[in-house]
């Protein structure tokens, strides 16, 4: 490895599958949350944020969220982040 490369964070973008995305509110108004940012730290550990638009529509802010812990959204993260690891390995 070469030691000059010095990764901070590796990333992912996900869809939330339509039977797994939620509703949260931001400043009263309501937002889907449709997908996920998967980021891989330096320590190997993953940290992760939800994004969404306004349930209402328009061009509104797309804005983070925590993710809940639900297992279903684990499960999500990690195969995720198993898919991707196999997509960086295999890179031409």
């Amino acid at each position: 490895m070469d030691e000059r490369v010095e990764l901070s964070a590796l990333a992912i973008n996900v869809a939330i599958p339509e039977d797994l995305r939620w509703r949260d509110t931001r400043r009263d108004e309501e937002f889907e949350l449709q997908s996920l940012t998967i980021r891989m730290l330096p320590d190997g550990s993953l940290a992760a944020k939800a994004y969404g638009r306004p349930v209402a529509g328009g061009r509104g802010a797309y804005v983070s969220f925590p993710v809940p812990d639900r297992p279903e959204i684990t499960a999500l993260i990690s195969a995720a982040a198993d898919e991707a690891s196999r997509r960086w390995a295999a890179h031409t």
